[in-house]
């Protein structure tokens, strides 16, 4: 079992990035291969495809950047857990640029028939923000759910974590960082 955790917040050492680390911590206790990239590090260009109406003959980008090596992570785990702190009522512009780069996985799927990620994998979605604005988590769930739906993820867990304005202020809230732990236990066990 491979999970893998995608970080899209830009603070790393951050709130997002601790509990994707807990998370992580929860998998590999149950026995997981675990693995976390974080987008900020990674050159991964704005969606072109609509603009272009071009794509490779296998359906993926015909932009050639670090968005393959997300493709390849995570056609290669068994469970996704994607992270994100909110900026502006919604997930941050590395995590949007990222999935916005799957449009070409969302033509090739229904328009092309073709199925990339036909493996199916279990997604957990771990969200934090300085207020208690629930509204932004719906805003930002809204969107990572289409996008586990268009790799074919069955949307398992998720953790919504409000009041976290500081650096690393989750390090103050065991009762999160336990349920952050919890979710990653969770993702270690096959799907079923």
């Amino acid at each position: 079992m491979k999970v893998l955790a995608i970080n899209g917040s830009p603070r790393k050492g951050g709130n997002t990035d601790i509990l994707l680390d807990k998370a992580l911590e929860g998998a590999a206790a149950s026995g997981a291969l675990v693995e976390k990239i974080s987008l900020d590090s990674l050159d991964i260009a704005p969606c072109r495809e609509i603009e272009c109406g071009k794509t490779r003959e296998d359906g993926l980008s015909i932009v050639e950047d670090d968005i393959y090596v997300v493709f390849e992570k995570i056609k290669g785990c068994d469970a996704l857990i994607i992270g994100s702190s909110i900026f502006f009522g919604s997930i941050t512009a590395q995590l949007k640029a990222m999935i916005d780069r799957f449009q070409c996985v969302w033509l090739a799927k229904n328009f092309q028939k073709k199925d990339i990620f036909n493996k199916r994998i279990t997604s957990a979605f771990i969200c934090v923000e300085a207020t208690d604005r629930t509204d932004f988590f719906d805003n930002a769930e809204f969107i990572v759910k289409h996008f586990f739906v268009t790799i074919s993820a069955e949307y398992k867990e998720k953790l919504f974590c409000s009041n976290l304005e500081e650096k690393a202020a989750v390090l103050k809230k065991p009762k999160m960082l336990d349920k952050a732990y919890e979710l990653g236990k969770k993702m270690a066990e096959p799907s079923t």
